[in-house]
Order: structure tokens, then C-alpha cells, then sequence
């Protein structure tokens, strides 16, 4: 399968962040040429897309989502973290079946798929994960992805509650039926939920386990100043010191949040090579705080960013994440940090190092997959563009509704709006549907 994109504004997002105003050719699922001017009548092409006033940027990298949670998106408003988990997301959880699983992960992903993003990093909850994976396989988005972990807490619901034996086995099993699946473009991540959580011994096993597999593991930490309190009464340090002190802290882990960090756990992040996933929406709902990015860049701390879950954001949009990432931190460190060319590298190249995958993903470029997004930047809301640089535009002005294209793998999974994976309005009724289902089912557990 050739397709050609002809006469677009290419934005690279390259090592020298070049944007290249020409074509784009993807033979079967990689980018096999970008050129001011490919002739379509020299090969053979399946499918041309005039890109002529159109904007080609890498499909978006969104590196914390919980696909398991949109079905509960304005169930849990107004909380913050602790509460907000144990008094509705828990409950809310431990309700699932394998229906509202598979329609909330179709739902997200519609919705991710809209906004131009093509790869995440994914936690289910403890069951039905195999539904979420069904839902990834079809759709065609790319996803390192793992059922969530947890052996010990309070205020956890029973059906949440594993033992450590059940846990690492359901783990491992899903591991070895979806990772590498449909070459490579599923991979799995174990995905213990956070210390509160897990036990020592499940975090053990969980660093010999990801070792021995050579995978990811993805995990909150240091999100809530009350979870650093319960984590330092508990385990007696600091999170990333306690998960450095079991050996977890390597550059196969990935770390959402980080809000709260001390300067013995910036070093801790640097010397180990660990991913961050920065959720600017997540923690400015849950009042979880404002993450100490532009220091972190600065120490060359690897950075990517994420929605978190529809319940507490309430959106999986990347342009409104990157848009928050910029300018939250403009008040407290002045206009020039986190520029538009450092947010965007942040939300592809920096996704695409988080999942391991760079050398393939994250950017335009000969050789790698042809991940990508196509933009209709040409309305009201990003004119004039005369003399405006085409990643701002991207970054400050452009929003979810320009994405007109997204290609995954080589696929078009959405052309002119049109979602080609993906029964639009069947998951729309079946999400409705699910999140009835599941609030009744919830009712003696949800606490107002």
C-alpha cells in the first residue's frame, strides 16, 4: 500500500526540528521518502491526500491514560486524589464487566484518535483487561499497556483487592498473550498502580519480572501530598528513594506526575534514566499541584505528557495538554520557559522515548513508522499566518477539532473526520449504556 501526501507543510519534529514543505511517502506501514516533489507518476500509488494548506505533524504520544476510566468521565469531579479514588473511581472500577470495559477503551480511543494521537501508554484496572487489548487490537492504535496492581490499601473495594500470587500471574499471562501482538505494535507494561498500593514483595517480583521480559513498568508516583505522606509512614522514605531502594528505578520505568519531588529524587530520575509523564490537566483538577517541569528539562530529565483519565481531566486532548503545559509555567518562571518547540517535542519524541520506541515513532522521518497526523489549519482561530511559526500555531492556537487525518502503522483510521475503525455512534449509545450499568452496580459503594 503507497500513499502520497502532496504539497504539505511538514513539521519533522527531527533532531533539527526542520519543516519541509512538500510531500510525504508512506509504503506499507513506514515513511519511505519526504521531498519537496515526489512524482506520483513515477510509482505506483494507491491513495494521494492533497495536503496543499495542510500541516503533517508525528501523531501525537500520550504516555499516561486510563482507557478503563472513560466511561466514568464527570462522575468524580471536584475531588482530590485520595478522595477522589476511594469515594468514586475505586467503586466505579471494581463495577466493571467486560462489556463497559471494551466500550470505555473504544470510547477513549475514538477520542484520542480525533485529536491526532496514534500511540499511548495505557493502565487498565485489575479485570476484564483482555477487553481493553480487543479494543486496542481493532481500533489500530498503537499502546504499551497493562492491567493495573494491587495487593494491599485501604478503603479498597474486595473485588479490586488481589493477592500478590493473583496479581503477577494475571500479569504475566496477559503479557505473553499481547505483547508484540500484531508486530510489535502492542507491547505490555506491568502496571502496579502506585506504593499505596502494592506491596513490597509485588513490587519485587514486578522489577525481576520486568527484567527478565525486557518490558516496561508504568506506574503513578509522587502525584499528592497525601500519598507521599502515606508512602513515607509506610515504607519510611520518599517514593522515588523507596523505589529506588528496591531497585525499580531504572530507564525501563515510567512515572506519572511527579509532582512533589525533592531534590535527592530529581537526581535519583537523572542518574536512572526514568520516563516522566508530566498531566498538567489531571493535577490542575485534582489540585495535585504544579509539576517543576522547566527545572526537570533542565537537567535533562526525560519528559512526555499525558491526560491521565476522562474522570479527572476531562478530556484526552493533546492540544489542551500542551497548551496547559506552556503557560501554567509561564506565571512562575517567566514567558520564555517551555516554548512551543520543547512542548511539542514533549507530546511526540519525548512519547516516543517514554514507550522505548524512538528509533521508530515521535518523528517524521525516513525509516520510521508513518504515524501521523494531518491539521486544517486554515480558519478563523489560526489566522493570520503570515510570518507565524508553524509549531506555535500548532501548539498555542491549533485544537482537536483541526485534526482532519490520523494514520497509524500506515492505516487511516480517520479521514476527513470520518473514523474508519471505529462505529462511531454504536459506542457512543454503548458507553451510555455501560456507565448506567455500572453506577447501579456502584450505588452501595460510592460515597457523596
Amino acid at each position: 500500500m503507497r500513499i502520497l501526501i502532496k504539497n504539505a507543510e511538514i513539521i519533522t519534529m527531527n533532531e533539527g526540528n526542520e519543516i519541509i514543505y512538500g510531500d510525504l511517502l508512506i509504503e506499507d506501514d513506514k515513511i519511505s521518502k519526504i521531498a519537496p516533489n515526489i512524482s506520483e507518476l513515477e510509482l505506483d500509488i494507491d491513495k494521494i491526500i492533497n495536503g496543499k494548506g495542510k500541516t503533517v505533524i508525528p501523531g501525537f504520544v500520550h504516555t499516561h491514560i486510563h482507557l478503563c476510566q472513560t466511561v466514568f468521565r464527570g462522575q468524580a469531579d471536584d475531588l482530590e486524589l485520595m478522595d477522589w479514588l476511594a469515594k468514586k473511581i475505586w467503586p466505579l472500577e471494581a463495577s466493571h464487566d467486560e462489556e463497559s470495559i471494551y466500550y470505555s477503551a473504544m470510547l477513549g480511543i475514538g477520542e484520542l484518535i480525533q485529536s491526532g494521537t496514534t500511540s499511548i501508554i495505557d493502565m487498565e484496572t485489575v479485570h476484564h483487561t483482555d477487553s481493553a487489548f480487543k479494543a486496542i487490537a481493532e481500533t489500530g492504535i498503537r499502546a504499551l499497556s497493562g492491567k493495573v496492581m494491587m495487593d494491599v490499601g485501604d478503603s479498597v473495594p474486595k473485588k479490586l483487592m488481589e493477592t500478590t500470587t493473583s496479581s503477577i500471574e494475571e500479569s504475566v499471562r496477559l503479557l505473553e498473550k499481547w505483547n508484540n501482538y500484531d508486530n510489535g505494535r502492542i507491547k505490555y507494561a506491568f502496571s502496579p498502580r502506585f506504593v499505596v498500593s502494592c506491596s513490597e514483595d509485588l513490587l519485587v517480583q514486578v522489577r525481576d519480572l520486568s527484567y527478565q521480559y525486557d518490558v516496561k513498568v508504568h506506574t503513578h508516583a509522587s502525584e499528592n501530598l497525601g500519598e507521599i505522606e502515606i508512602v513515607e509512614r509506610e515504607r519510611g522514605m520518599r517514593n522515588i528513594v523507596y523505589l529506588d531502594h528496591i531497585g525499580l528505578a531504572n530507564p525501563r520505568l515510567i512515572l506519572a506526575h511527579c509532582v512533589w519531588l525533592d531534590e535527592e529524587e530529581k537526581q535519583i530520575l537523572k542518574n536512572k534514566g526514568v520516563k516522566v509523564s508530566h498531566c498538567p490537566g489531571s493535577n490542575l483538577k485534582l489540585a495535585s499541584g504544579i509539576a517543576e517541569i522547566p527545572d526537570l528539562l533542565n537537567r535533562e530529565i526525560e519528559l512526555s505528557i499525558g491526560a491521565d483519565g476522562a474522570p479527572c481531566n476531562n478530556n484526552l486532548d493533546m492540544f489542551h495538554e500542551m497548551r496547559l503545559a506552556a503557560v501554567i509555567q509561564k506565571p512562575l518562571h517567566g514567558p520564555t520557559v517551555m516554548n512551543a518547540r520543547q512542548v511539542l517535542r514533549m507530546a511526540t519524541i519525548g512519547g516516543a522515548k517514554a514507550m522505548g520506541l524512538e528509533s521508530e515513532i515521535g518523528s517524521l522521518e525516513v525509516g520510521k513508522k508513518a504515524d501521523i497526523a494531518i491539521l486544517n489549519l486554515n480558519d478563523f482561530h489560526v489566522y493570520p499566518n503570515v510570518d507565524v511559526d508553524p509549531i506555535s500555531r500548532v501548539v498555542y492556537s491549533a485544537t482537536r477539532a483541526d485534526v482532519e487525518t490520523t494514520i497509524i502503522n500506515g492505516k487511516i483510521v480517520m479521514e476527513n473526520r470520518i473514523m474508519k475503525t471505529i462505529q462511531k455512534e454504536f459506542i457512543l449509545n454503548e458507553s451510555n449504556k455501560s456507565i448506567k450499568r455500572l453506577l447501579k452496580r456502584a450505588s452501595s459503594l460510592i460515597h457523596s
